[in-house]
């Protein structure tokens, strides 16, 4: 894939079993992330956003709410896996360790399995499985996300809005 058609997105035709992609971006989470995510979810555990409370915990500071997790991990593979794509569903999501303000997250992805759909045929339906880890490795969320996916020639025409010249 060049660089122009990378930033248009995959299609379908784009995926093979087993292809592993090394998401480009990293994110460093904030007090404000964790703080802002519990409040709009309305996730009252105070865990997420109480220093005193979380501190008698056996993590010691606030930990990252998990929602917020799932959808950064998710939000990272965006641009390598689903820009033309929906999400059909999340599986196997996994939390083998504890992430924190000023942790920074990347994550990669690998194929899992890819397949015509029977439903719509300008769509593939791809499944891979996605590791988020932090800035020394240590895996923090793994999960399995299946996606219906356009075909070449078929992904919806995208503006591109031009401005006015006075």
């Amino acid at each position: 894939m060049t660089d122009s058609s990378s930033a248009r997105g995959r299609c379908y035709e784009d995926f093979s079993v087993g292809l592993v992609l090394r998401h480009p971006l990293g994110r460093t989470v904030t007090a404000m992330d964790n703080i802002w995510s519990s409040l709009i979810t309305v996730n009252t555990n105070p865990i997420h956003f109480d220093a005193h409370y979380s501190a008698q915990t056996e993590f010691g500071r606030p930990l990252m709410n998990s929602c917020f997790t799932i959808a950064l991990v998710t939000g990272l593979s965006v641009a390598d896996m689903s820009r033309n794509a929906f999400n059909l569903g999340w599986d196997e999501v996994r939390m083998p360790a504890p992430l924190f303000e000023g942790d920074t997250v990347y994550a990669q992805s690998k194929v899992l399995s890819c397949r015509e759909s029977a439903s719509r045929p300008t769509m593939g339906i791809v499944e891979f499985e996605t590791i988020g880890f932090k800035q020394d490795g240590t895996v923090v969320m793994t999960f399995r996300r299946t996606i219906l996916v356009y075909k070449r020639g078929h992904v919806p025409a995208r503006p591109e809005p031009v401005p006015n010249e006075s």
